[in-house]
């Protein structure tokens, strides 16, 4: 099961973002500004978004692993089709498609992991396969790079094409059948309860939206770091900047960890911790030492994988009903926040550089920190009115 998770992981973070370390390259080719290269990799996430609680449904109707291996293969095929895409309006359009397919994998994940894995060790779990996705969101960016700069960008799309396929064929092979699903159809309306009696959940509203805070940060950064590192006073090549996203290996680390770093500080710690860590991430990248920009982007990467895993995995803990739509609203919120951080970041680079994206990023960690505040005054405040009670 954890292995098969795995692949799922890597095969949707591969193809999620397969072109963020392209976007200079598709611009050069295809003569469009940055802004506009970013809506290949939004459009992916903001259709992923739009598709995940529908899916959600499906998953409840048809089941988990079922429509993880629909997801994956689909979304394998149309990679395949992306290199061949004519001119960017063909390109943002695929890769909505392949967004859309791959919404089945987050949409059922969590919620089979819920049901499949004990309790105690849940955490842990969703800490794997959260690392399976940094995996992928590294691997993939590093292969592309590497054949863009030999062979170009629609020769980097069809190698993580490939890689998908394998993926999915793995995943397919070493996940078990559920031992506790029950197919459970949900029309429109018990859908729009099931939703509406999520978002009225107050810490169930905070962890989507520290979610999307988190990810907003992380597609900013991401999408616009190769613009950075191509131009003066770094200069790197394609299969360079590729290679920085070697950095993901920290976030495998850090969310595969997130269960034990909740046990010892608690969940509301925890996310301090890795605001903190991300928003030094980002200071740190304003110099224009390479090595201080590695380090920190090092720094933004682990602590957004360790934020988002200890917000996902609170996201399970805390429905008990309704598990697969109360993981679709947070990856919806997860990804619409990477959409906007890719669109929005890319902006601020082109109207005030680096310094514009440093920006952005820091605003949505004092919005994280903010929500993770205002938890804990209210946690504090019901533990005195306990003590009073008593």
């Amino acid at each position: 099961m954890s292995f098969g998770l795995l692949a799922a992981g890597i095969s949707t973070f591969a193809l999620l973002y397969s072109t963020q370390a392209l976007l200079p390259a598709i611009s050069g080719d295809l003569g469009v500004s940055p802004g506009q290269a970013s809506w290949t990799v939004s459009a992916a996430t903001g259709a992923l978004a739009l598709a995940v609680l529908p899916l959600s449904a499906l998953s409840e109707r048809f089941g988990r692993r079922t429509l993880m291996t629909v997801s994956l293969s689909i979304a394998a095929v149309v990679a395949l089709l992306t290199p061949f895409a004519p001119n960017l309006g063909w390109l943002v359009a695929l890769r909505a498609l392949q967004g859309a397919a791959l919404a089945g994998v987050p949409a059922s994940a969590m919620a089979y992991l819920a049901e499949e894995v004990r309790g105690k060790a849940l955490v842990g779990a969703i800490g794997l396969f959260v690392a399976g996705n940094s995996i992928g969101g590294m691997s993939g960016r590093i292969l592309t790079g590497w054949v863009a700069q030999a062979w170009g960008w629609r020769a980097a799309l069809a190698a993580v094409g490939l890689l998908a396929a394998v993926c999915a064929v793995v995943f397919r092979l070493l996940v078990p059948r559920a031992r506790h699903f029950t197919s459970r159809p949900v029309g429109p309306r018990a859908l729009a309860r099931t939703i509406g009696g999520h978002l009225a959940d107050p810490l169930l509203r905070r962890l989507y939206a520290i979610g999307a805070l988190f990810m907003t940060v992380f597609g900013a950064v991401y999408t616009v770091i190769g613009y950075r590192l191509i131009e003066e006073p770094f200069n790197l090549p394609q299969g360079v900047v590729g290679s920085i996203f070697l950095v993901y290996l920290v976030g495998t680390l850090s969310s595969a960890a997130a269960g034990q770093l909740v046990a010892r500080l608690g969940r509301r710690s925890a996310l301090y911790l890795a605001v903190g860590t991300t928003a030094l991430g980002l200071l740190l990248t304003l110099t224009s030492t390479l090595l201080a920009v590695l380090l920190g982007l090092v720094l933004i990467t682990a602590g957004f994988f360790a934020g988002h895993a200890v917000a996902s995995s609170s996201v399970s803990r805390t429905a008990t009903t309704g598990r697969a739509q109360a993981s679709a609203l947070y990856q919806s919120a997860y990804y619409l926040g990477s959409s906007a951080g890719g669109t929005l970041g890319a902006i601020a680079f082109h109207a005030a550089g680096w310094e514009g994206t440093v920006v952005l990023g820091l605003a949505a960690m004092v919005g994280a920190a903010s929500i993770t505040l205002y938890a804990t005054r209210k946690a504090l405040a019901q533990r005195r009115a306990l003590a009073a009670a008593r």
